[in-house]
């Protein structure tokens, strides 16, 4: 959770001005206020820029401009003439009431979903703008009660506005150009959790925001369950899924194109780029519950007489995810698998030495029909992070990494089940 902040003078919660009475400059009340508006994606606190009033049955907007003051339980005009409008939000606009209070945010500090119980208000640079929401059972409580009462309950967990970001169904595109910036600093495994967390319109609007980055759009959809997986994909056509698949790990694309409808795969998969194709085919064929479902086709294999510089600069050239650098597997001339050397050992090493004099491990294996239990128990007895999966003829074909088997042991929701997303 973001950091309690010092509140600003004159702070004025949301609660004690919806409901409140519309008056002119002497006093007379003219009508109800019924919201209040925001603009976003400026620099600082958002202003207010208008105000839903309610006059004799009729609803319209109020610019702030033609507004003198905002207090506890009424707005005043400027100006004894009333001058409402038809309102149509603007770009960047949301409702206070209608887009954010009582609907969840993200809380991009803590890459947590928080709910807006209550809204706060301050007079800064001249003018009202909102400063942060009350998340705790306070904020619920005061709106509760008679306005008289409430107001004299103090806020309970506040987050600075600057923290959070609300959703919106009815905000227009331009709103992601903003929450995408926000999102991007989060890992993919924060986005995906938030997704996960989310409604299917909340987890909507943070795909669509992260697409912005096909990149990281790819990897959320590599950390997202199963379920959301599809849930996100089966509405997109077939070109567009092949597009997310083809920036996907090869394992990760063909665990996704399993839980498509049967009908769909193959068209999909004919769409894939040619290389990914043809793992995503491999992969495919083996059971999902063993070693062969389970490994990711991509990893880095050097000749056993190539030296430490010609194998690093085959590490440097490679494609293949990070993660999956910190061993380099030795293979014989015959491509058949010898051992590990560690990518660290390969930086130390003299560039001219030959990568079979370096500390070469030779780690146990296993073949692609070997069961879970028989993975996870191996890699548990060892000690080992990455496991290499071999064929019939002793050729490396792919890794089962300790995510992999992690992926499989930890029970379905667990982020949520943990209380890494702040549920109770």
């Amino acid at each position: 959770m973001a950091a309690t902040t010092v509140r600003p003078p004159e702070v004025l919660h949301l609660s004690l001005v919806l409901g409140g009475a519309l008056r002119d400059s002497d006093g007379a009340k003219l009508g109800r206020v019924d919201d209040v508006i925001v603009r976003l994606g400026g620099s600082g606190y958002p202003p207010i820029t208008g105000f839903l009033v309610t006059v004799a049955g009729r609803r319209s907007y109020l610019p702030a401009e033609r507004v003198a003051s905002v207090e506890p339980g009424a707005v005043h005009l400027s100006k004894a003439k009333l001058d409402l409008r038809p309102f149509a939000r603007r770009p960047e606009e949301v409702l206070l009431k209608h887009d954010v209070l009582d609907h969840q945010l993200i809380n991009v500090e803590g890459a947590r979903l928080v709910r807006a119980n209550e809204i706060e208000l301050a007079r800064l640079e001249g003018w009202w703008r909102v400063v942060g929401v009350d998340t705790g059972a306070r904020g619920g409580l005061r709106r509760l009660l008679p306005k008289a009462v409430g107001r004299r309950i103090a806020s309970g967990e506040f987050l600075d506005w600057a923290s959070v970001e609300p959703f919106s169904g009815d905000v227009p595109a331009v709103r992601l150009r903003i929450l995408h910036p926000k999102l991007a600093k989060l890992h993919p495994a924060q986005i995906a959790a938030l997704v996960e967390a989310a409604s299917h319109e909340e987890g909507r609007e943070i795909i669509e925001a992260v697409g912005a980055d096909s990149e990281l759009e790819a990897d959320v959809f590599e950390e997202l369950d199963a379920q959301h997986q599809v849930e996100f994909a089966e509405g997109r056509a077939d070109p567009e899924v092949a597009a997310l698949l083809t920036r996907m790990a090869p394992d990760d694309a063909a665990d996704l194109i399993a839980e498509l409808p049967q009908e769909r795969r193959e068209a999909v998969v004919e769409l894939l780029a040619p290389n990914q194709r043809r793992k995503v085919r491999a992969l495919l064929g083996y059971d999902p519950a063993e070693a062969g479902g389970l490994m990711s086709p991509d990893f880095v294999g050097v000749y056993r007489q190539a030296t430490a510089a010609e194998a690093l600069d085959r590490v440097r050239r490679t494609t293949v995810a990070d993660e999956l650098l910190a061993s380099i597997y030795v293979i014989d001339a015959r491509h058949r698998f010898v051992g590990v050397v560690a990518l660290a050992a390969l930086v130390r090493a003299d560039p001219e030495a030959a990568v079979v004099d370096l500390e070469v491990q030779p780690i146990p294996s296993l073949r692609a029909e070997a069961e879970f239990e028989e993975v996870a128990r191996l890699m548990a007895d060892y000690n080992l992070t990455a496991v290499p999966v071999l064929d019939d003829e002793e050729r490396v074909i792919g890794v089962v990494t300790v995510d992999d088997v992690l992926e499989v042991l930890l029970p379905k929701g667990w982020r949520r089940r943990f209380g890494l997303l702040g549920d109770e």
